[in-house]
């Protein structure tokens, strides 16, 4: 017992004897069998992420936040790549090596947390889950997720308050819900505000920056280019501000480009990047917290927790007056 509690770094331990134990570990070379102090109802809990993003930057975004919180609580992370283009078997083949691992629950981020046939699977399996940005409210009550409807609408008044009418918007993956919310705040912030959507300003994306490239040679290709890009995500952004550069146009001078997330790569680029930013490392950090309270549910409780965090406009240097 005395042991366990130095491992566990209790303050029930004396100084004198905290010393001779931490001395005989390492002379031992000790290292603890973190399952087995698990399973024997320590706070160390075995945690997975699930994830499949094309975007880096959101899954570094939302690894540091993971990790941070484990980090802080002594739990341990395990990481699958779950592709929602899997076939059924490989499908069934990753949720049974997760499945015994001995892991307490899983973390499950987008595009994942979208597909049906993985959650239903999941929970088949008695697998704990926290899903971040879902399609729609887990039905287990236990998420993490934004207003992306509202956000996006947000970002496209600025863009308006600023004078600018001939907005255009790079839409994200088909596969992920977020996707259509954002363009439907965008859509929304235009008609309240009597501005036409021209077919020609809308382009489908992949939340990758080639396709942020190829939608910004589109539109500067354009008779009469648009005189704001709203890019539903960063790397987009980054894609269309290339091939701006790439016209000898300037940002924001010539043309304001907006993106979504506030990623790394926003305030990497030059000029530094307007954006909306989602807690993308907050939405991983709470996701920790609240798997941590299904799983210490211990009188069957029903825990209802659908976390919706707060966004903001980040101002920079892409947007301009008109």
């Amino acid at each position: 017992m005395t042991v366990s509690r130095v491992l566990n770094r209790r303050e029930t331990v004396k100084e004198s004897t905290r010393e001779k134990v931490e001395e005989a570990i390492q002379a031992l070379n000790y290292r603890p069998n973190l399952l087995a102090r698990s399973l024997a109802g320590g706070k160390s809990l075995f945690i997975g992420l699930i994830f499949n993003n094309p975007s880096n930057n959101y899954l570094g975004e939302l690894l540091v936040g993971t990790l941070n919180r484990c980090r802080e609580a002594g739990h341990h992370l395990v990481i699958e790549d779950f592709s929602t283009s899997s076939r059924e078997k490989e499908i069934d083949a990753l949720i049974e090596r997760i499945s015994g691992a001995g892991l307490d629950g899983v973390i499950v981020a987008p595009p994942v947390s979208e597909d049906e046939v993985i959650l239903r699977k999941l929970r088949k399996h008695g697998l704990r889950t926290v899903l971040i940005a879902p399609r729609e409210k887990s039905p287990d009550g236990i998420s993490v997720s934004i207003d992306d409807v509202a956000a996006a609408d947000r970002m496209t008044q600025y863009l308006i308050d600023r004078g600018h009418k001939r907005i255009a918007f790079v839409i994200g993956a088909t596969d992920q819900s977020s996707s259509r919310r954002r363009y439907r705040g965008f859509d929304l912030a235009m008609a309240r505000n009597g501005l036409a959507v021209d077919d020609s300003l809308v382009m489908q994306g992949n939340y990758t920056y080639r396709s942020g490239l190829e939608a910004g040679e589109h539109f500067m290709s354009l008779p009469e280019p648009p005189d704001a890009i709203f890019a539903s995500n960063d790397d987009m952004a980054a894609g269309v501000m290339a091939a701006v550069h790439r016209r000898g146009l300037r940002v924001p001078e010539d043309i304001s480009v907006v993106g979504f997330d506030d990623t790394a790569i926003a305030s990497a680029m030059w000029p530094q990047l307007t954006t909306v930013r989602q807690p993308i490392a907050d939405m991983g950090y709470q996701a920790v917290n609240l798997l941590a309270r299904v799983i210490g549910d211990t009188d069957g409780r029903r825990h209802e927790q659908n976390l919706v965090l707060d966004v903001a406009v980040v101002e920079r240097d892409t947007v301009g007056k008109r």
